[in-house]
């Protein structure tokens, strides 16, 4: 099997829950993704080496390339899988296909190229056309003011995709010997297109006739590593000297504002009374002063930490919040960009949390949603649902893959 990425944090995790798995389950595992030292590091955790492709993510992601070099940084993708995931997947029976759009679009083609079966993963159902929603849009590439109709904005959809990776993704078909692709979104989705998140949390309702009849989504429920990792001594010894503490975290996420977003956090934080642990994440988060109520950490499983927590403040990645959600912990969203404003909306209508409403808090607005948050109803509610969201999300997809591919 090979698992092929080109993203963040949050498409590499579930790989590397999926990646266990499947070696669980007898399944050699191969995983392409981005040269980050903590991608390295994690998918060695579960026993499968890192095929490296293209440059960190971190490194893109802070460098922030202007709307206007998309196109250009896609084809630098695109050509990327080409060489390096073409060279992983010979051998292989099945290509599992994630991230960024070019991204996976490459690797599909890589796939078709080798006749290799390949199945489109999403870890967010905002690619998925759908009549309850429209789709995201792109930075630099707004849809046209004034335009509700979900069909409208889909077909508009379909079109900007194709004017960005176009001609990228058919430069490189081409030159392989493929046909061009005239819809880059259908053919990255496909007809059956698996779903990668919880259904309570996440929840896919079919639309027949307003895509193709025979499109059908495959919800496995969210992929997870099995077991969790031992936290750091001095995270653990802080955790015991005194009561819950909050969350801060904005994952891989740059947070540009970032000392404006700490400051705010901590004074938020500190108006409730309670203490703070502090992810320093890609954002950089620091302290900011010697006080003994905050405790900064590195990379941790958030799964042994959420737990023990009164409250998670986050960024509203996929992951984040779908580990919150299952740790049966209050959440406040502060949703930065892409999808995380949907994720944002989703804790609030379960009731199991806030959605900050901006990406940037003060002091003030934060610490009203703190309230709402560590409010008791809050907690009683984020702990029904807890016990709802499934944990064999990953065991699915493995069985799913080895039962076609056998």
């Amino acid at each position: 099997m090979l698992l092929s990425t080109y993203g963040s944090r949050g498409d590499v995790e579930p790989l590397a829950g999926l990646a266990a798995e499947l070696r669980r389950l007898g399944a050699e595992v191969r995983v392409c993704a981005p040269p980050d030292g903590d991608f390295e590091r994690r998918l060695a955790d579960v026993g499968v080496a890192l095929v490296p492709v293209g440059m960190p993510a971190r490194a893109l992601t802070r460098a922030a390339p202007p709307p206007s070099a998309l196109p250009e940084r896609a084809a630098e993708v695109i050509a990327d899988q080409f060489e390096t995931v073409a060279a992983a997947a010979e051998g292989c029976d099945v290509l599992v296909a994630t991230g960024m759009m070019p991204a996976a679009a490459g690797a599909l083609s890589v796939a078709e190229l080798l006749g290799v079966r390949s199945v489109s993963v999403t870890f967010q159902q905002l690619t998925l056309p759908s009549p309850d929603r429209g789709p995201l849009a792109y930075q630099g590439r707004p849809f046209p003011p004034g335009t509700t109709d979900n069909g409208v904005l889909w077909k508009l959809d379909a079109g900007i995709n194709n004017e960005l990776f176009g001609a990228a993704l058919n430069t490189s078909r081409t030159a392989a010997g493929l046909p061009p692709v005239d819809d880059v979104r259908g053919y990255v989705t496909g007809r059956r297109p698996w779903l990668a998140t919880d259904p309570v949390l996440d929840p896919w309702r079919r639309a027949p006739g307003f895509t193709d009849p025979d499109f059908d989504v495959v919800q496995t429920g969210a992929w997870f590593v099995p077991g969790t990792r031992p936290l750091p001594p001095g995270l653990v010894a802080f955790l015991e000297a005194g009561p819950p503490p909050v969350y801060v975290g904005f994952g891989s996420m740059p947070v540009f504002a970032a000392g404006d977003v700490t400051r705010a956090a901590l004074a938020a934080v500190r108006a409730h009374g309670r203490r703070v642990v502090m992810a320093r994440g890609w954002a950089d988060l620091e302290a900011l002063d010697d006080r003994d109520d905050c405790f900064v950490v590195g990379e941790v499983d958030q799964r042994a930490l959420f737990p023990r927590t009164a409250a998670v403040v986050h960024h509203g990645g996929a992951g984040t919040t779908t580990t919150a959600t299952r740790s049966g912990v209050p959440q406040v969203v502060l949703p930065q960009a892409a999808d995380q404003p949907y994720w944002a909306g989703r804790v609030a209508e379960l009731g199991i949390g806030v959605d900050h409403g901006g990406p940037v808090p003060t002091a003030d607005s934060l610490s009203a949603a703190l309230a709402t948050a560590l409010d008791p109803v809050t907690r009683a509610l984020a702990g029904a649902v807890a016990g709802e969201i499934r944990t064999d999300g990953a065991a699915v997809a493995a069985r799913l893959l080895l039962d076609a591919s056998g």
